[in-house]
């Protein structure tokens, strides 16, 4: 009568450390592999909000602080731009930084045509593409994680 309860008590702690251990391995399996294969991620900024932009930088840092190896590109368009603009961004130190972290900054074409901007008035640590939208779409199609910039 004894053994009995005693039993079930011996089986329900092994499957409890069991399923612990199973737990535990679940979850560090995706970060080991995010870390070893790198991940991407893309993140747009169309704000033109300088507490964005500063939020936007600490979360770089943060990112890159966790997955060290991870590929990151920020693409900035429409009131946005204004983080990349020389004459108006408040970030120029902070984001040549991050360029040497290996983040990617992208400035829309279409948005410096709409706002009669010169590319030469866009930080030289910037890259272009003909449009920011279709640039976002693109690397969701290719499996990068995308997180929209901003409050």
């Amino acid at each position: 009568m004894f053994m009995k309860p005693f039993t079930q008590y011996l089986l329900g702690a092994a499957t409890t450390l069991v399923l612990v251990g199973i737990l535990a391995f679940s979850r560090s399996v995706p970060q080991e592999q995010a870390e070893k294969k790198g991940s991407r991620v893309v993140f747009q900024l169309s704000t033109p909000d300088t507490a964005a932009h500063r939020a936007l930088s600490r979360q770089l840092h943060n990112l890159l602080d966790g997955l060290p190896k991870a590929q990151v590109e920020v693409v900035v368009h429409n009131k946005g731009i204004s983080m990349l603009h020389a004459q108006k961004t408040t970030l120029a130190t902070e984001l040549q930084a991050l360029k040497a972290r290996g983040v990617t900054f992208v400035a829309c074409e279409q948005t410096l045509k709409q706002q009669k901007i010169e590319k030469s008035e866009i930080l030289p640590l910037a890259g272009f593409v003909p449009r920011g939208l279709v640039e976002v779409i693109q690397k969701q199609e290719e499996g990068w994680a995308y997180i929209k910039a901003g409050f």
